[in-house]
């Protein structure tokens, strides 16, 4: 019964418990309840108190937004407006333009209507005057016929007569020029031609330029060089193909032979003969073949810095050893090379000059001369002698028409040729650049200012061109127009006869008037 009780104390204190904790936790949950509610109730408070500060933010930038949007299209309508302000204003003055052009053009349009009834008068007017002279002419014509007894056609025909004899007397004066200027350009197209020959073509005789001296340190170096019986100077010859000079010039053996190439393979060979002491037939052949492969591999480097510093490209290995050697080449005295190379470079500025291809410019002239170089003997001009070459090796036909015309051997086609025959003669005929004795040169010049200073009224005289030009200024109180003519005439005559020159000389007379007055 107490474990009874017992229980049923427990149970019955479990369900008041139970009951007390049921009672209790829904006091605690309508607590929560309460403080949930009114939590939410103070965030649902703050949430639109910030609403509506949002909602005043957004309203005051969305004003913000239009004022501003406002303002932009105010501009842009403002600029809309000046622009057709502008446009309209233009139109205005356009309008009043084309008003006062149109007012113009009917005021020109009166004045050409009246301008042409004048026109339409005075050609009348001189109709009537013309048909009176011709009437006059006819009178005076028929008079003249009864004066002197012979019609028209008779006075017509001995006058037509006496024009034939003077005009058979001017033809026959300008014939008889026309020939002498022909004998005189054929006597120099002819010395060129014999010139070109004995440059290209060995022959007997010497000048300064067939001959190289070989300095030596002692004249017993000659009987070391001459050899057993001349055995060495013999093969020396015979391997280099120079003639060797020994004579009694002291400290000195001279080279002749007129290839500059050969003449150089001898120098040279002998230089080293010399230094390293060992000179017999063996020992010379050797030195004499290694100095030959030598100068023929410094042509060819000569020749390629040749067309680098020109900045010529794509020239065929034949041609770059054809322009190397041209070193060893001279015309008239002038080394071929350094020619053909200023040639080259005045080429070049004429050609950017005109508006041509300098590069091709440069290349023509530099290989102008190229038919100059043969190893061999030929009896064809250098110039075709040099086209030829140039159309084997490829170049352009401009080029080769240039090289074959610049001494008017062939047609020129091209503009290039010209150029090339303008630079050859610039390059060639300036004082100095060949051989001319300096005295003489100075001498021509004087005396042609001389011939000039013989006749009256010449206040100065200038030869300029290198003598090619006689430019002599008068006195214009003492030579009138008519005079000038006749001197500049007479002057050429008195030169003509007096002096001997090659080419022509033009002789210009300048005669200036000034009037100079002073304002005080």
């Amino acid at each position: 019964m107490e474990i009874l009780t017992i229980v049923i104390a427990v149970v019955v204190g479990l369900a008041l418990g139970f009951g007390i904790a049921k009672m209790l936790e829904k006091k605690q949950a309508s607590n929560t309840i309460a403080g949930a509610k009114k939590e939410a109730a103070g965030i649902i408070k703050e949430a639109k108190a910030e609403g509506e500060s949002i909602k005043k933010d957004k309203i005051l930038q969305a004003k913000e937004k239009f004022i501003e949007l406002k303002s932009e299209h105010e501009k842009v309508i403002l600029a809309r407006d000046k622009k057709i302000n502008d446009a309209e204003k233009r139109v205005k003055d356009k309008e009043s333009h084309v008003s006062n052009e149109l007012g113009k053009n009917k005021k020109l349009n009166k004045d050409l209507e009246e301008k042409i009834a004048d026109y339409n008068h005075r050609v009348e007017y001189l109709e009537k005057k013309q048909e009176e002279i011709d009437k006059l002419h006819n009178s005076k014509v028929q008079q003249l016929e009864v004066i002197s007894g012979l019609s028209a056609e008779d006075a017509k025909a001995q006058l037509i007569e006496s024009l034939k004899d003077t005009a058979k007397a001017d033809a026959m004066s300008l014939i008889q020029d026309t020939v002498e200027e022909a004998k005189l350009t054929a006597q120099q197209e002819a010395k060129k031609i014999i010139v070109n020959t004995i440059q290209r073509i060995g022959t007997e005789e010497a000048i300064e330029n067939c001959v190289s001296v070989f300095n030596l340190e002692s004249d017993d170096v000659k009987g070391r060089i001459i050899g057993r019986e001349g055995r060495n100077i013999r093969a020396l010859e015979a391997a280099t193909g120079v003639e060797i000079i020994v004579d009694d010039t002291p400290e000195a053996i001279i080279l002749s032979c007129f290839d500059s190439v050969r003449r150089e393979v001898a120098r040279l060979s002998l230089h080293k003969l010399v230094t390293d002491g060992r000179i017999h037939p063996a020992r010379i052949e050797e030195v004499v073949k290694k100095t030959r492969k030598q100068i023929e591999e410094e042509i060819i480097d000569i020749g390629k810095r040749t067309v680098i510093d020109l900045g010529i490209h794509g020239l065929n290995p034949e041609l770059i050893k054809m322009v190397g050697r041209m070193k060893y080449r001279s015309s008239y005295g002038q080394n071929l090379l350094q020619h053909s190379r200023e040639v080259a470079k005045l080429c070049g500025v004429m050609a950017a000059e005109l508006g041509l291809n300098p590069k091709l410019a440069k290349r023509a002239g530099l290989l102008h001369d190229i038919g100059k170089v043969p190893e061999t003997e030929t009896e064809v001009p250098h110039a075709i002698l040099g086209m030829q070459w140039a159309e084997k090796y490829g170049e352009k036909p401009e080029v080769c028409n240039a090289i074959g015309a610049h001494h008017d051997e062939i047609e020129m086609n091209s503009l290039l040729s010209p150029i090339i025959q303008v630079c050859d003669a610039i390059s060639g005929a300036r004082p100095g650049a060949r051989r001319q004795v300096l005295d003489s040169y100075i001498q021509r010049l004087k005396d042609l200012e001389d011939i000039a200073f013989g006749f009256g009224g010449v206040k100065k005289a200038y030869a300029i061109q290198a003598g090619r030009e006689l430019r002599v200024i008068v006195e214009s109180e003492k030579v009138t127009d008519e005079k000038a003519s006749n001197l500049s005439f007479e002057i050429s005559q008195k030169i003509q006869t007096d002096m001997t020159y090659p080419g022509q000389v033009k002789v210009t007379v300048i005669r200036e008037t000034r009037a100079v007055n002073v304002a005080k």
